[in-house]
């Protein structure tokens, strides 16, 4: 795996609609900038992307978690994302995301029982990509269904993929519109 740069945001919200938050809710994307080791000619088997979901799953994630500055078992909802370049095919963001990349960061964020909610697309440098979120044990509380919005100016180039990963210490601020909450869950199947 050969990797351009990290790149690590974090995103904290004070105040919403006129009211103070209390207390502050953070996200933080961790994003690596990858060479596509299969960029401008199609290849049958994909596992060495698949392999290097894997071990951008922990790295990005435990990244995401220092960036927040919280233990692993605070953190409440994650996300993935990949942008491909495009001398790429969405196929390679699949095999990132996909097969391999959810245990790793299962395991840097201390759990997660629901699906991990993703997104994928081609583009170019400065190409935006939102980052879907919901809550990591249970993907029906509806007070963390969120998303974060990763750009990085400079990828990916052509022969690129940039891979986020976001997690979060909490659901939006100030949610009001009913359904499942948190402490309600049952977090047995990763549904409610």
């Amino acid at each position: 795996m050969e990797i351009r740069k990290y790149i690590t945001i974090v995103e904290e919200t004070v105040e919403e609609g006129g009211k103070k938050v209390d207390p502050q809710t953070r996200k933080a994307a961790a994003v690596a900038v990858i060479k596509n080791p299969f960029a401008g000619k199609y290849v049958e088997k994909l596992d060495e992307l698949i392999d290097i979901g894997e071990t951008l799953g922990g790295i990005l994630g435990k990244k995401a978690v220092e960036a927040l500055k919280i233990t692993p078992e605070k953190a409440e909802s994650y996300g993935k994302a990949a942008i491909v370049g495009i001398d790429g095919e969405l196929e390679h963001a699949a095999a990132i995301l996909h097969p391999k990349l959810g245990t790793p960061l299962r395991e840097a964020v201390g759990g997660g029982k629901a699906i991990i909610p993703s997104a994928k697309k081609m583009g170019g440098p400065g190409t935006e990509i939102d980052v879907p979120l919901h809550y990591k044990d249970a993907a029906f509380v509806r007070t963390h269904f969120d998303a974060m919005t990763v750009r990085v100016p400079d990828a990916p180039r052509s022969d690129e993929i940039l891979v986020a990963i976001v997690v979060t210490d909490s659901g939006r601020p100030h949610a009001r519109i009913g359904g499942l909450k948190k402490e309600e869950a049952k977090k047995e199947d990763g549904l409610r």
